[in-house]
């Protein structure tokens, strides 16, 4: 009978303690403790949000060939998730669901506080500059329209994350016109 009791004694523990799997990344692990903290706030909508952020990197993560995703691929999905906010938000509005567009909004502004600082369009036209130098640089003649992709290629790398692709495209040709 004691034996009996001490297992299952021993079986309460084990599941009644959050574990977390060595298995796991970093990323999920941190993830897992801000849902578990945002629960004990009692915050619904920020608990929900980091429930679909994990939920999207699970998928990301199984659906390529590598079974663990990076700071970088992690960041671009936290700003693609993001994206998908604020368009839902737009089409809510425009529809005049405003409550369900606050909500987008919301959950937008949890997942954006994983991106870092975005840049304003001085800092954005200087690192475009950047770019635009660096192709200079390598084919010896100042770039056109035809060389956008480099000069493109170039600034994404530079920029990594800290603003939206179409912003730097604008940037970009704007600068090679």
């Amino acid at each position: 009978m004691t034996s009996q009791l001490v297992r299952l004694a021993e079986r309460f523990t084990q599941h009644s303690i959050p574990q977390y799997d060595q298995r796991m990344s970093k990323i999920k692990n941190n993830l897992q403790a801000d849902i578990i903290e945002s629960m004990k706030n009692g915050d619904k909508v920020r608990t929900g949000t980091l429930r679909m952020l994990l939920a999207a990197v699970i998928v990301e993560e199984t659906s390529g060939s590598k079974h663990d995703i990076n700071e970088e691929q992690f960041l671009k999905l936290v700003a693609r998730e993001a994206k998908k906010r604020h368009e839902s938000a737009q089409i809510y509005t425009d529809a005049g669901r405003q409550e369900l567009a606050d909500n987008e909004l919301a959950e937008a502004k949890v997942l954006e506080e994983f991106l870092p600082a975005q840049l304003d369009d001085a800092e954005l036209r200087d690192v475009i500059n950047q770019a635009i130098a660096a192709v200079e640089a390598d084919t010896g003649a100042a770039p056109t329209m035809k060389q956008m992709g480099a000069v493109m290629k170039q600034a994404q790398q530079l920029v990594a994350g800290r603003a939206d692709g179409k912003r730097v495209s604008t940037a970009v040709r704007e600068l090679l016109q």
